[in-house]
Formats: C-alpha cells, sequence, structure tokens
C-alpha cells in the first residue's frame, strides 16, 4: 500500500492528494452551520424538533453540495467517483475533450464507448501523476485518431499543470 503522502497506489492507480481534506472541510463547513443555526435557534426561543430536523437537513444539503468527487486514474482510464456513481471513461478512446467555464473550470471528458466524466481542471492541476495518467492516454488517442477536439484544451492544461508545477519546485527550494 502506497505512503500518506504518495499519489501512486501499488496498483498503479493515481488519485487526488486532497480529497480527503476536501472531504473533511466539507463536513466542518456543514456542521459549522448547524451548529450556528441551532444556537441562534435555542438563544432566540424557538428551537423545535421540526426546526431543528430542518436546519439538519440544510447542513446535510450543503454537505452534498460541496462533497468533492474522488477523481482517480490508472492505466487508460479515469474515474471521478461522487457520493451517488462513479462515472469513467476511457482515455485511450477520448472522442472530445472540452474546457467548461464558470465559478470553477471544469474539464468535460468524453470517450468512444459512450463514458462522460467531468471533473475540476484544479484537481490535474494539483496532481501531477494524475495529469500525467490523463495525457498519456489523450496522446494515445490523438496518435490513433479518435480524439477529434480538445488537443488545444489539453495543451493550455499541460502549460497550466508545467507551470504550477516550477513554481511548487522553486517554492520548495526557497528560490521564489
Amino acid at each position: 500500500m502506497a505512503s500518506r503522502g504518495e499519489a501512486c497506489e501499488t496498483d498503479g492507480t493515481a488519485h487526488d492528494l486532497r480529497w480527503a481534506r476536501d472531504v473533511r472541510d466539507s463536513v466542518r463547513c456543514a456542521g459549522v452551520l448547524l451548529a450556528l443555526l441551532l444556537l441562534f435557534d435555542w438563544g432566540a426561543g424557538r428551537l423545535t424538533f421540526l426546526r431543528g430536523t430542518l436546519w439538519t437537513t440544510l447542513a446535510l444539503l450543503l454537505f452534498l453540495t460541496l462533497c468533492p468527487a474522488r477523481v482517480r486514474a490508472g492505466a487508460d482510464w479515469l474515474s471521478s467517483r461522487s457520493l451517488v456513481r462513479e462515472r469513467r471513461v476511457r482515455t485511450d478512446l477520448l472522442v472530445s475533450v472540452r474546457c467548461l467555464e464558470g465559478v470553477s473550470e471544469r474539464l468535460l471528458l468524453r470517450d468512444a464507448l459512450g463514458g462522460l466524466v467531468e471533473i475540476p481542471t484544479d484537481v490535474l492541476v494539483r496532481n501531477p501523476l494524475l495529469w500525467l495518467r490523463v495525457e498519456a492516454g489523450a496522446r494515445k488517442s490523438a496518435a490513433d485518431g479518435t480524439l477529434l477536439c480538445g488537443a488545444t484544451a489539453l495543451r493550455r492544461l499541460a502549460v497550466r499543470v508545467d507551470r504550477e508545477a516550477a513554481r511548487s519546485v522553486f517554492r520548495a527550494s526557497g528560490l521564489e
């Protein structure tokens, strides 16, 4: 089994190193909200079982909204597992890769078998081993001619990953 700081497990899969911390942060946010709502209601003398249930439901909905999907990648595959389901694509059979703008930038990958995965680009930027798995599969797709659109989005993401890795090296060596 891999040690705590490693991103690659013995079976050759890479995963998001910050996933567990992000889940803990989601639990903390939901817990703080619940505690504050219950405290304010109790202080106002309006706390009832029904209102407590309502606040608990609201905190649970916040947790479900904030809880990140677990992203993993192996040889020629990428998966994103949320609380409800797991989505998987074959990176060696990618048909399209799109970068979706919004509150947070996301990468939408579609394969020839109908698989579809949407992941935050930050996950790939923070985890170079995960990015290397995705990039290797995408290169294979491009070489085989199945990747019809998305090469530009992958190149831009590769530049971003390389820039962040260089910054990390400079930070670690004290040259920043």
